[in-house]
């Protein structure tokens, strides 16, 4: 594992670990369900705005990989390019679908928290 996929991995966790706690810390004392709701609400689009670029930014590096192996493949060999292309088409359809999800489950956080 290389130094800058160690250090991506590290400021990711950290990142989410600072957000969950701040997002649940309680306070207590008069006024406290106000302040709290407000709190947590925003810090919940935070997290979620978080999951949309963490997702975008995993899915655009994966699709790039597999792009890029994919174009090496049929450039050491231009015969197997029916073969390569088809499994790489369904490949970038569902690493895009991961995206897609957590897009959604985002935008279900933020719906949720509304109410």
């Amino acid at each position: 594992m290389s130094t800058k996929s160690k250090l991506a991995a590290l400021s990711a966790t950290l990142v989410t670990v600072c957000l969950s706690t701040v997002a649940f810390a309680a306070q207590v004392g008069a006024g406290a369900a106000e302040t709290n709701k407000f709190d947590i609400s925003t810090w919940t689009a935070a997290g979620a705005g978080f999951a949309i670029a963490i997702a975008a930014l995993g899915g655009t590096l994966a699709q790039g990989r597999a792009t890029a192996a994919a174009l090496e493949g049929i450039s050491r060999n231009p015969g197997a390019a029916a073969k390569i292309q088809t499994p790489m088409i369904l490949g970038l359809a569902l690493i895009e679908s991961l995206v897609l999800f957590a897009f959604v489950i985002a935008f279900l956080l933020q719906g949720n928290i509304a109410k």
